[in-house]
């Protein structure tokens, strides 16, 4: 790599890397040219900051304009993209604009203009329309999960939000599948392509992949047998509709199998609550769309189940990028029901399954969520929230899990031994002078 900027070591010890990978080297080395770059590379191998990385001289010198505008597909990949550049401590203003919550909270936001924006394309050409974003001054575009990004469903409003865009000098495409037809509308001139896709992903990853038969074309029973055998280790279940996800997710609840569901129909707040729970192990297991295969980087999740076939590769590879991710190792599961087939991207070789006679539930998990109403926007922080669970709901550091802290609210994981007890010593407290609704997250 050319000479290390002098930033560069102490923004890899802020992310908490050593250092830099291959792919984000090469990344930073091409965006040091005029030309635009398209990246391939596997899911969890770090694009996120092989595209950030190579930002951050422009953005420093922004001078309170937006130079960088990157658009992503869903609204959980732009919350990701930005926590990774807060974590990167650079003191330059971001600001994420996604549907799911208020406008006029970003808008406010937007008065001030960040130096880099990042977003889902109906929300920020909706911003463009009202005038809101300061188009003039943007000269990097980054389509993140671009093969997602630019499908039928996306392209009228892309088409409209690049078209808006008078001085972009460069474009940075990235993901972990390609995309052959690249509509003429987003302006790639010669483009330089960075191909880290082996056609090994699964090998080269740690990923095993493995096959399940159901004896019923129902496999759900199929489905709690395997959930029992995996015990409590951090599972995602894939649907491939809304309707599934919560019939399955409610026919486990029954069979006493504590479970989250995640889908696109859900109001943000119930996302954000159940994302959460899953993160910070009150719940392990996981029902989902597809919504949850891009977007999503939670450690350690070890298995990934194929409830339904996905309907393409694709699908079946952003699944799959779940687990396994930075060289850790995960195992996909693929149910196949008496009248389906293996698909062809599926080695056939793969190792098949085989469950025990009898099914045992798996151990509870230790945690709860409460939920706190009040969040950043009432200047509440982690800090206030350890300290107030301690001195008023007589809790130790080792009974207070993961807090995440939104703009108005905020989730806390708790052993769930002492939740109803601490429920009932800060039911009359007040955070920061303020009484706060506090009860088990919904």
């Amino acid at each position: 790599m050319q000479k290390k900027p002098v930033w560069l070591e102490e923004v890899l010890t802020n992310v908490k890397i050593k250092a830099l990978n291959e792919m984000q080297v090469a990344s930073m080395e091409a965006q040091a040219s005029e030309k635009d770059i398209i990246l391939l590379s596997a899911t969890g191998s770090g694009k996120t900051l092989a595209f950030l990385l190579p930002l951050v001289e422009q953005l420093q010198a922004a001078d309170n304009q937006t130079k960088a505008l990157i658009i992503v597909p869903s609204r959980e990949l732009a919350i990701q993209i930005e926590h990774v550049f807060k974590s990167m401590q650079l003191n330059l203003k971001v600001t994420c604009c996604y549907g799911g919550h208020k406008r006029e909270i970003e808008e406010n936001n937007l008065k001030q203009a960040p130096a880099l924006l990042i977003g889902t394309p109906g929300r920020l050409a909706d911003h463009i329309r009202r005038g809101n974003i300061t188009v003039a001054s943007i000269e990097t575009l980054v389509l993140d999960e671009f093969d997602k990004s630019l499908e039928l469903g996306f392209q009228e409003e892309m088409s409209f939000i690049i078209g808006s865009l008078p001085s972009v000098k460069k474009r940075v495409l990235t993901s972990a599948t390609n995309l052959e037809d690249i509509p003429s509308f987003v302006g790639l001139n010669e483009p330089q392509k960075l191909d880290f896709l082996t056609g090994n992903e699964d090998s080269d990853t740690g990923l095993a992949i493995k096959t399940l038969n159901s004896p019923e074309k129902d496999k759900l029973e199929t489905l709690f047998r395997l959930v029992c055998m995996l015990g409590n280790r951090s599972t995602i279940i894939f649907c491939n509709h809304r309707e599934s996800v919560e019939r399955t997710s409610e026919l486990l609840k029954e069979r006493d199998i504590l479970n989250v569901f995640y889908h696109g129909a859900m109001e943000q707040q119930e996302r954000d609550a159940a994302l959460c729970k899953f993160r910070n192990g009150t719940s392990n297991i996981l029902v989902t769309t597809d919504l949850a295969a891009r977007g999503l980087d939670i450690a350690n999740i070890r298995y990934i189940v194929h409830y339904h076939l996905p309907h393409t590769e694709d699908a079946f590879t952003h699944r799959n990028g779940r687990t396994a991710r930075m060289d850790a190792s995960g195992t996909a599961i693929v149910i196949l029901g008496p009248d389906e087939k293996l698909p062809a991207y599926i080695p056939a070789d793969a190792e098949q399954i085989v469950l025990p006679e009898t099914a045992e539930i798996p151990e509870k998990p230790k945690w709860s969520t409460l939920f706190i109403a009040a969040g950043k926007k009432d200047k509440v922080n982690k800090v206030d929230i350890v300290g107030f669970l301690s001195q008023k709901g007589e809790l130790k550091k080792e009974d207070i899990g993961l807090i995440e802290v939104k703009d108005f609210f905020a989730f806390v994981a708790v052993k769930k031994i002492k939740a109803n007890h601490t429920l009932h010593l800060i039911k009359d407290q007040k955070i920061k002078g303020k009484k706060v609704k506090i009860a088990v997250a919904k």
